[in-house]
């Protein structure tokens, strides 16, 4: 029987009733017609107080005269430009240290490492050997794991054995300690909550008035500011009891203020001044996907099917290659998967070790045990879950396929960071406007050893990093699938942020079509539900999902 105009009032004023409510899971300022544009970060430059910087490498080499009168100081040098060739003190010390820590010339800001370099050069003039034992001048600090140096700032990791650091207390670990150190002219902005929190240390008030102690996403970090530049030192550990495979943190303090304590100049030059960079609608391919389709970012459903709130978030960190090498793929919760499977020969069915379908789910907060400062929670997944369509066969019309020949390849050209017998490897990017981290997991460590996939080696965009495994631990520890997270710098150290949408764009240029989101969030709904508010007819477009009352939503558990 045909409705009246009142009913049909009736009918949409209802109808925009569920429709407002499940949109009251969006964040404050989500736009409902642009749900499904996407943004690039925003990227802040700080200014590098170089004359400072110089006053500091002027103090530290007085205590050898040699040493000093060697790097030419003068009260004229011009450091506030861009002209190396009036910086002379610098471009004799980077002449010093380059050969130890490779590029150092490049960074724009002030590198700090645990390096001596006044004993080490006067060590030098001295007649000592060549084979000098660097941990003598960096504090017991073996030699730099990794260095790397670029227009966006500095990274580096140092280890400090068993034993090692005349003073220390004895600690339970008994594992090298890894030490990082960054120091960046960008900062990432990024809606943070939990930012700028932290103790002083009291200990290191006179040298770092401002140094912030805090422990935040497994990691312990001291941050502080110096020259108009943000550096953070951080150790990974567990905040809990010492244990001989776990480094707790309270172990873990006193290593990282013995290297904060050794932090000298050692390198790096002015740039030319740098500006913030704006956030920008996204590119994407202007021509629909036949069948690419996802759920929207920060929609979280679980094994059961209910659905969570978890972090929304639009920012296309980076135009990056998708990292496996080919399409389909499958954005799904490891936590959902089937099987798991070896390396054996396997079926279509084992090898994928869960769902291989559209539509693509986010799980970067998934409820999981790691920190997580974007969730609301404190807690997440850190990351991205993907599996790759179905492994090639070996044998065309046979009924098992070779898993092995799914690759995962490098994002974008970088540097690696993983040491040995690690399970993850991260690609880092620094160029004149990103400084940010890429975090591939679950392939076999041994077969990364093997590759050379370890610190400091260069990859091209694209290069094969290794392929879709499952080890997590040790073998078959996990379903077969890549973990893929994004990490960028921040004032508080490096913070994971959601990938969901970065790697919805890569995958649209690799598959060189438009995804479709869907869901009581998408585009599509916030159109006929503005539409509906004027037109009541058009509430019969709506999905069933939507449109019918009996229809609910999962349970909030």
């Amino acid at each position: 029987m045909a409705l009246g105009a009142d009913a049909l009032d009736r009918k949409a004023v209802r109808l925009a009733i569920r429709l407002l409510a499940s949109f009251a899971l969006l964040p404050a300022g989500t736009a409902l017609l642009a749900a499904d544009e996407f943004r690039t970060a925003a990227i802040s430059a700080v200014h590098v107080e170089w004359r400072a910087a110089l006053d500091q490498l002027r103090s530290e080499t007085s205590t050898e005269p040699a040493v000093a009168s060697s790097f030419a100081f003068s009260a004229r040098q011009r450091v506030a430009g861009f002209d190396p060739g009036r910086t002379p003190a610098l471009l004799q010390l980077n002449a010093v240290t380059s050969p130890i820590f490779a590029g150092i010339e490049s960074s724009p800001v002030p590198v700090l490492l645990p390096f001596d370099t006044a004993a080490f050069l006067e060590a030098r003039q001295s007649g000592a050997p060549d084979s000098l034992l660097l941990s003598r001048y960096q504090a017991d600090f073996g030699p730099a794991d990794l260095f790397d140096a670029g227009p966006a700032g500095y990274d580096a990791v140092f280890s400090l054995e068993p034993g090692a650091g005349d003073g220390l207390p004895q600690r339970t670990f008994a594992r090298p300690v890894e030490v990082q150190i960054t120091g960046s002219i960008l900062i990432y902005d990024l809606s943070d909550p939990l930012g700028g929190k932290g103790e002083p240390v009291k200990a290191l008030s006179d040298q770092f008035p401002d140094l912030r102690r805090f422990i935040r996403e497994g990691y312990v970090r001291y941050a502080f500011t110096r020259f108009g530049v943000p550096y953070v030192v951080s150790i990974q550990c567990l905040d809990s009891a010492p244990r001989a495979r776990r480094l707790a943190c309270r172990e873990a303090y006193p290593v990282a203020e013995r290297f904060l304590k050794a932090l000298r100049i050692a390198g790096g030059l002015p740039s030319r001044p740098r500006t913030d960079v704006a956030p920008v609608i996204a590119e994407r391919p202007p021509e629909p996907s036949a069948d690419f389709t996802y759920w929207p970012s920060g929609d979280i459903l679980s094994a059961r099917g209910s659905r969570k709130q978890g972090h929304a978030d639009f920012t296309v960190y980076s135009q990056i290659r998708f990292p496996l090498e080919k399409a389909p793929a499958f954005a799904h919760s490891q936590s959902r998967g089937r099987h798991r499977s070896s390396d054996r020969s396997l079926t279509p069915g084992e090898a994928s070790g869960g769902p291989t379908e559209y539509p693509w789910q986010d799980n970067f907060c998934e409820p999981r045990s790691f920190n997580v400062g974007q969730c609301t929670s404190g807690f997440g997944h850190q990351g991205q879950d993907i599996r790759p369509g179905a492994c090639p066969s070996s044998d065309e019309g046979a009924d098992r396929c070779d898993p092995k020949q799914q690759a995962v390849v490098a994002v974008r050209e970088g540097v690696v960071i993983r040491s040995p017998k690690q399970q993850a490897a991260t690609l880092q990017i620094n160029t004149r406007n990103e400084h940010i981290r890429f975090r591939y997991m679950h392939m076999n460590p041994k077969n990364m050893d093997a590759d050379g996939i370890l610190n400091g080696r260069h990859v091209e965009e694209g290069e094969k990093l290794g392929v879709v495994s499952n080890y997590l631990d040790h073998p078959n520890g996990t379903t077969r699938h890549l973990h893929f997270d994004v990490q960028v710098f921040t004032r508080d150290g490096w913070i994971w942020v959601n990938p969901y949408v970065t790697l919805i764009s890569a995958y649209e240029r690799l598959i060189h079509g438009r995804g479709r989101e869907i869901g009581p969030e998408s585009p599509v709904v916030s159109s006929v539900l503005a539409h509906a508010l004027v037109s009541p007819a058009a509430a019969h477009v709506l999905p069933p999902s939507v449109s019918d009352p009996d229809v609910q939503e999962g349970d909030d558990d």
